[in-house]
């Protein structure tokens, strides 16, 4: 039997913590107080797999803020030409993705039935009015300033889209330490207009090419080109998984915030981030 262990059962160390008054506790430092009160279902009767839609989107929020926060460090850094960092930054964002794709698993196990009995108290509630979200896709580049007019009762919400949409991206930032390092960056790239969607830019092809042609030459560089790829195609990952659950669990129903569903969502992947990144792999020999 392992020392400390009798009936099954751990003895409690001596040294261990036991008493919390004016400590901090793990309790008090997370203030699971507030969080674990945030579940508010508004079936009536309440239906049991409520609960589930409201957490899987509130842990979807959070884990987006952790995203927002390493993407605008990300391109901090880059802004200073500390890339090393930065990668740091955008690799903790990939596992941040592959958990959030990994999350729909759990929503998927909610039956059409099931969601149907307490849909209808979602009232205009969408993902698609999530803020941070729109956050992220903006500084990953793909802008759209119409998107505003969805956070205009939000003050909050409204100013940290319209501070994402007016930032440079983190492609942007890329592309201009790419400059600074002596890479010949066009001079219409490096003042385009940021708020604007990135568009497939064929001049960067060529230079992408080179750095693709002589990897050891251009290491900094090629990495960076590789860890963006990762990050677009984790993305659109999340995009699909997305796309399927949804079609699993309401079919081809309008979304609750007005859109066509499954439809609306099908041209979601078409949108891209880095699309030179991807071309440039056809010109590869």
């Amino acid at each position: 039997m392992s020392e400390g262990v009798e009936g099954n059962t751990r003895t409690i160390e001596g040294s261990v913590v036991t008493d919390f008054q004016g400590r901090m506790s793990y309790g008090g430092y997370l203030e699971l107080d507030t969080l674990l009160a945030a579940q508010h279902p508004l079936s009536d009767p309440e239906h049991h797999d409520e609960l589930l839609f409201i957490i899987q989107h509130q842990t979807t929020e959070l884990w987006l803020k952790l995203v927002l926060h390493e993407l605008s460090a990300a391109c901090r850094l880059l802004r200073s030409d500390q890339l090393a960092p930065a990668l740091k930054c955008i690799a903790r964002v990939k596992h941040i993705q592959k958990t959030l794709t990994e999350q729909w698993s759990v929503l998927a196990t909610l039956t059409p039935a099931e969601y149907a009995q307490f849909r209808g108290v979602l009232g205009n509630a969408s993902g698609f009015q999530s803020a941070q979200y729109r956050a992220v896709e903006f500084t990953l580049g793909n802008k759209n300033a119409a998107m505003l007019r969805v956070f205009e009762s939000d003050p909050a919400a409204h100013a940290l889209v319209k501070q994402a949409l007016e930032a440079p991206s983190l492609y942007d930032e890329f592309l201009r330490m790419l400059a600074r390092s002596g890479y010949p960056i066009p001079t219409e790239v490096l003042e385009r207009d940021v708020t604007t969607a990135w568009t497939f830019t064929p001049g960067l092809v060529p230079l992408f090419a080179d750095i693709y042609a002589d990897p050891q030459a251009h290491w900094a560089a090629y990495e960076t080109c590789e860890e963006l790829v990762d990050l677009e195609d984790n993305f659109q990952l999340w995009r699909f998984r997305h796309l399927k659950t949804v079609e699993r669990i309401i079919g081809f129903k309008t979304g609750t915030g007005g859109s066509s569903g499954v439809p609306f969502l099908q041209r979601a992947l078409q949108l891209t981030f880095f699309p030179e990144l991807f071309a440039v792999r056809t010109e590869i020999a």
